[in-house]
């Protein structure tokens, strides 16, 4: 009942578009910063995060240990191009509504990398949130984009779909 409100109600959807809007200006604003300042540089956080893998409790698990120290460290110029250039485009999509559900995916799953990583801040309140408008499908993206551009998609895939089974018959 609950999930079925979220995803058909319209009033529902309006209350969407302002979680939407927060999510996406909390995005938007932390890619803006690091792209705007110029000097971002993920080697400092993930030097900490492999500090965090130590000791009785580690706030960072191996396997994120491994792939932090394998991976991530010594592409660091990749990563310095993706978190923020992929935290301003998240922020984008969720505040104009455009492909939405896509948006707050990666969002989640930039917010579970932070997490892994040791970091708490805002990051389990935004991935709560973002469960909001993930469960809600498209119902999230109503009043945005998506409300305008989907049916149109929906209408070019499907359409023709419908068209060769009807030809082929």
């Amino acid at each position: 009942m609950i999930i079925d409100a979220l995803r058909k109600n319209k009033t529902i959807s309006t209350i969407l578009v302002v979680l939407r809007g927060y999510l996406g200006y909390t995005w938007f604003m932390a890619g803006w910063g690091k792209i705007a300042g110029g000097q971002f540089d993920a080697s400092g956080f993930l030097q900490g995060a492999l500090a965090k893998a130590t000791g009785e409790n580690p706030a960072v698990q191996d396997w994120w240990m491994v792939f932090l120290k394998n991976t991530a460290l010594p592409n660091v110029e990749v990563f310095n191009f993706l978190v923020p250039w992929g935290e301003l485009f998240v922020g984008l999509g969720l505040l104009i509504g455009c492909f939405t559900k896509t948006a707050v995916f990666f969002g989640m799953a930039m917010n579970f990398s932070y997490m892994f990583s040791g970091t708490t801040s805002t990051n389990p309140e935004l991935v709560l949130l973002s469960m909001f408008i993930l469960i809600s499908g498209m119902n999230a993206g109503r009043y945005g984009v998506d409300g305008i551009i989907m049916p149109f998609l929906k209408d070019m895939l499907f359409s023709n779909k419908t068209s060769e089974v009807t030809d082929a018959s």
